[in-house]
């Protein structure tokens, strides 16, 4: 199967759940601003809505939105333990949680941060509405290892992909204790690492091929 990925995109908790399950996934690096892909072809043509991550499967058809190809590939592997199993209660929180990361977390608060369409007067409550949210999950990790318990889940992935935009903004999470040693515990993962290391070789390789130009 292919990822098709952007770097510091929300695609990369894609490819930590794939290395947590040990799916071999090719991945594929997307100029999500230009709509784009590595051979200079329209990445409209794999996603018409322009945006990754894409999870192209075996049969060539794709699979869009983070959160459901996260829980497509859980379900490949139920013995991974990343997903609940259908018709739990379980399963149903760590979908909550899959909810709310996606909305409020993410297009409701870190992506107005990121928009340079976004008016100034908007970001510094843009920036509060994030720092809401950041000190609430750092309340609700105050006994708990993960979001939904003891047991590391897509749940976790997507949010902690999500939370480090924090390095983008300048948002220093120290002063959230909770929030910085479940951060740093998800990125100890050697499957966040990995994910990690290819999406910052994909960095480099960009930053040079713009140097050279």
């Amino acid at each position: 199967m292919k990822l098709y990925h952007e770097v510091r995109g929300c695609s990369l908790a894609v490819d930590i759940v794939a290395r947590e399950l040990k799916i071999p996934l090719e991945l594929i690096w997307v100029d999500v601003p230009r709509k784009l892909l590595p051979d200079g072809s329209d990445y409209y043509k794999v996603n018409p809505k322009g945006q990754v991550p894409a999870l192209e499967l075996p049969n060539g058809e794709y699979l869009t939105e983070g959160a459901v190809i996260m829980q497509y590939l859980a379900d490949l592997h139920p013995e991974g333990g990343l997903c609940a199993p259908a018709g739990t209660l379980e399963r149903y929180r760590i979908m909550e949680w899959m909810s709310f990361i996606a909305s409020d977390l993410h297009k409701g608060g870190f992506m107005p941060l990121f928009k340079k369409t976004t008016p100034d007067d908007y970001r510094p409550l843009a920036r509060q509405l994030v720092l809401a949210r950041l000190k609430w999950l750092n309340d609700h990790l105050a006994d708990r290892e993960y979001l939904t318990g003891s047991e590391f889940t897509i749940a976790d992935a997507h949010c902690y992909t999500i939370a480090m935009w924090t390095e983008y903004h300048d948002i220093d999470v120290s002063s959230w204790p909770n929030l910085a040693a479940y951060l740093k515990r998800i990125g100890a993962r050697p499957s966040v690492r990995a994910a990690k290391e290819a999406e910052r070789q994909e960095a480099e390789r960009l930053q040079n091929a713009h140097a050279a130009q």
